[in-house]
């Protein structure tokens, strides 16, 4: 099956927050979101405010490098926000127990590279691309039927 997808071009970070937002609203269990991009391009900013719109309880919502997993309960139901940075062995992605969470829980994945064999096939994939300090593209790609109505709904702004 062919890939789908489309670009969003010189972003701002007010305007990433806010497709995150856009994108928190349409989310359920066993969705994966796979953030993909250097240091700095925008990933884990995204991922805040997605999760910071759904949360049943305001929190603090830091970045999981250092944990590896954040978990959070949000009104889309539970969610997990991992970083795999550090991750040095797909071995370790089964020991987080991220496989099982890709099936019962909204997923949004930092560095999927490191996930391998383990990558869900159907997960919405965005590219960051740092353009320069304050703006970035964000490639947003996908086979799942699931994310189709994405593109219509990003360009028609609900």
């Amino acid at each position: 099956m062919a890939g789908r997808g489309f670009q969003l071009s010189d972003v701002s970070e007010t305007e990433l927050a806010a497709f995150g937002v856009h994108l928190a609203r349409n989310l359920c269990a066993g969705d994966t979101i796979l953030l993909d991009g250097p240091v700095g391009a925008g990933k884990t900013h995204l991922a805040r405010a997605l999760i910071q719109s759904i949360l049943i309880e305001p929190e603090d919502v830091p970045s999981p490098t250092f944990t590896l997993s954040q978990v959070y309960e949000t009104v889309r139901g539970t969610l997990w926000h991992t970083d795999l940075y550090r991750i040095t062995s797909e071995n370790e992605i089964e020991e987080l127990g991220l496989t099982e969470a890709f099936e019962t829980a909204i997923c949004l994945v930092e560095w999927p590279d490191r996930l391998g064999v383990y990558a869900p096939k159907d997960a919405l994939v965005l590219n960051f691309e740092a353009k320069n300090y304050d703006t970035r593209n964000v490639h947003a790609i996908w086979t799942s039927p699931r994310w189709d109505k994405l593109k219509e709904r990003v360009h028609a702004g609900s």
